[in-house]
């Protein structure tokens, strides 16, 4: 995936922030028909121990995420179940093997190696933004699924573009066939 710089993500926001409700509804539709199986991970009861405004923040953020990547790449392709599993289970493993004993350490190998730097600082600086007040929309328990579905929704759209434009990129019948096995 083409680098998603901070000026990007923060353009993004603010074209958000000006959207009436419905226009934002129209936008989050628009998401949910490009990525179903994504948009429908993200209300599943895999996130009930989240609060309903931390649901509707991860919501809030997982759209700002998306449309960086698509205003940087063009559309993407729909994302499978099974990609969705793998990303995020290697993501929870690299959280549990992290020596760090705050929160914030504990997330600094995901920005090694990574191409994607800007938006894995936005996923974090989003769940520890008050993270000294007590009052903070994100809880300490809400912080870790949050930032890993942030992560995984990076890492799925990251694999699809590199399958497409570098793995695939002379053989593009390779990568007709790749998208329908998933």
């Amino acid at each position: 995936m083409e680098f998603v710089s901070e000026d990007i993500i923060d353009a993004v926001i603010e074209e958000l922030e000006t959207y009436s409700d419905e226009q934002y509804e129209q936008k989050m539709e628009a998401f949910a028909e490009a990525q179903p199986v994504l948009f429908a991970w993200l209300f599943s009861e895999h996130f009930d121990l989240l609060h309903e405004d931390e649901k509707g923040y991860l919501q809030y953020l997982a759209l700002i995420t998306w449309n960086a990547a698509v205003k940087v790449n063009g559309p993407l392709e729909a994302v499978s179940e099974d990609q969705i599993g793998e990303a995020e289970e290697k993501n929870y493993e690299m959280l549990e093997l992290s020596a760090g004993k705050k929160f914030r350490d504990r997330l600094d190998p995901f920005f090694e190696n990574s191409d994607q730097e800007d938006l894995i600082a936005f996923a974090e600086e989003a769940v520890l933004e008050d993270e000294d007040d007590p009052e903070s929309l994100v809880t300490k328990e809400g912080r870790e699924p949050i930032f890993i579905a942030l992560k995984t929704m990076v890492d799925v759209a990251s694999l699809f573009i590199f399958l497409k434009y570098y793995a695939f990129g002379k053989f593009p019948m390779i990568v007709d066939i790749f998208c329908f096995a998933f």
